[in-house]
């Protein structure tokens, strides 16, 4: 990979480049008139699920982009083909199914493939799962940290959630699937103590959007009646926060 880079004002307008589109994460409305510009305007869309994506341009009443299935299993082999179509002045935007592109999500490869080649890459920010539950949470927003999906792997599981007990003034966001939800909230509770204060969002922006706030020992029991449903962001405040 090569080392040049180049800064976006220093590239020519007819170059390609690579543009980073923050979709929505259940509301269409929250898409940006900036986004769908990028999304309406670009070559190639490289996306996790191109019929996900289709729906979204088919809301955006676009039709032009072609789509490339550009995921976690064909990352290592879109990339190539990618770089050579903006080396040859095509714009790509590039998305996940929902939310910021490369936050638990595929793109990082090609993002810093691009990089390495001197290709502008530019953000159009916008929805992002975390931040949203974070805003909702009611716990500390000045410090925070981000763990994504925990580890499956029992040792390593373990040791991330000895880090997340230790964490003395951040507050720590977690991803998680509904079908594991109760049991990484039974998790926290014995690490970090059943008092530990959390938030368990799901479902946000969508029409069964719910935020609970509580002790994580009771977010765990009340997981454990009810099989939850829906995408997670669990929140897990430090020792003894005060809500905001």
């Amino acid at each position: 990979m090569s080392s040049r880079s180049a800064s976006t004002s220093e590239v020519p307008e007819d170059a390609g480049r690579l543009v980073v589109v923050a979709t929505p994460i259940g509301n269409l409305g929250d898409l940006s008139p900036r986004a769908g510009s990028a999304l309406a305007s670009a070559g190639y869309i490289y996306c996790e699920d191109t019929r996900r994506t289709r729906k979204l341009l088919s809301h955006l009443g676009v039709s032009g982009p072609r789509l490339v299935a550009h995921h976690r299993f064909s990352e290592a082999a879109t990339t190539p083909a990618a770089l050579e179509r903006l080396h040859a002045g095509v714009t790509i935007a590039l998305v996940s199914d929902a939310g910021t592109p490369l936050v638990s999500d595929p793109g990082g490869r090609l993002v810093r493939a691009a990089i390495g080649e001197g290709i502008p890459v530019e953000p159009v920010p916008g929805p992002s799962a975390l931040l949203a539950a974070l805003v909702v949470s009611g716990l500390a927003t000045e410090r925070w940290c981000f763990e994504g999906f925990l580890p499956v792997k029992a040792g390593r599981r373990a040791e991330r959630l000895a880090a997340i007990a230790a964490e003395p003034d951040r507050t720590v966001i977690v991803f998680e699937a509904p079908h594991r939800v109760a049991r990484l909230l039974g998790e926290p509770a014995g690490a970090c103590g059943p008092e530990r204060p959390v938030a368990v969002c799901r479902e946000l922006t969508k029409v069964h959007e719910e935020v609970w706030r509580g002790p994580v020992g009771e977010a765990a029991e009340r997981a454990k009646r009810a099989q939850p449903r829906g995408e997670h962001v669990v929140i897990v405040g430090p020792p003894c926060a005060a809500p905001m």
